[in-house]
């Protein structure tokens, strides 16, 4: 499928619909976008919580938990980048 679509003054473009639900795209998601030859290429990024059960480990946490440990991890990782 081809879809027409307008680009803002902010350069922001609306995903169509059905394009939304066939990735599983809506407001809690994000998005990868890149390009190749020419082309952009958006992609679903998975939500870390979806992973359940493919890592083994001891400890017991809940979805939020488990969030909140992310949250901290990847604030971690930004920080140090900035100070390299």
């Amino acid at each position: 499928m081809t879809y027409t679509v307008s680009i803002t003054s902010q350069g922001q473009i609306s995903i169509p619909a059905k394009l939304r639900k066939k990735l599983g795209l809506d407001k809690k998601n994000q998005a990868l976008i890149s390009e190749s030859e020419g082309r952009l290429i958006i992609e679903p990024v998975k939500d870390v919580l979806e992973l359940e059960g493919t890592f083994q480990t001891n400890i017991k946490a809940g979805p939020k938990e488990i969030r909140e440990a992310f949250e901290v991890h990847l604030a971690k990782l930004a920080a140090k980048s900035i100070n390299e």
